[in-house]
């Protein structure tokens, strides 16, 4: 979870976090867990979805055609392709997306949002919104609020693989 503050005798040369920054990271940490588990309640009490799935649909909402190639969801949603698969499915008897096969390549795949996984976000979006805005952007003033705009953007950038794009618009 952290890292201790005292050293052990075997790792003398190691910089440990200092109590101040043993505290940001536990209220991080502490935060953002809090956070996730409140937007997937709200998520399954309002859709019958967790979070992740919420985020899929969007992302399919948001590509040309709304639609993407299974392996460029995955990216996107940082999840492995069998946790997508397993999510797809799900969303698949929903009757939220359906899968298409890609025509230039025999074993690649489309997720496509439906007319009813769109309808499904048009209507939870509003109280998705409503949830983020009272649990963050309610509790901070507008310079917190861009100083944590770039403080996350700036820990995005460092971790971003050099490849991938690093415009990933959940919320608007």
């Amino acid at each position: 979870m952290g890292h201790m503050n005292t050293a052990p005798d075997s790792a003398a040369g190691h910089r440990w976090l200092t109590d101040e920054e043993q505290r940001v990271w536990r209220s991080y940490l502490h935060a953002t867990t809090l956070l996730e588990d409140h937007l997937d309640r709200q998520l399954q009490r309002d859709a019958g979805m967790p979070h992740i799935y919420y985020g899929l649909l969007v992302s399919l909402a948001e590509a040309p055609r709304r639609r993407l190639r299974m392996t460029e969801l995955a990216m996107k949603a940082k999840i492995t392709r069998s946790r997508l698969s397993h999510a797809v499915a799900r969303l698949e008897k929903n009757g939220w997306v359906r899968r298409e096969d890609c025509s230039s390549d025999k074993r690649g795949q489309f997720a496509v949002l439906t007319e009813a996984g769109f309808e499904v976000l048009r209507h939870t979006a509003p109280g998705h919104v409503t949830a983020v805005r009272q649990a963050l952007f309610e509790r901070l003033s507008p310079e917190q609020q861009k100083a944590l705009g770039e403080i996350m953007e700036i820990v995005a950038e460092g971790l971003q693989p050099e490849e991938a794009g690093a415009d990933l618009p959940w919320l608007r």
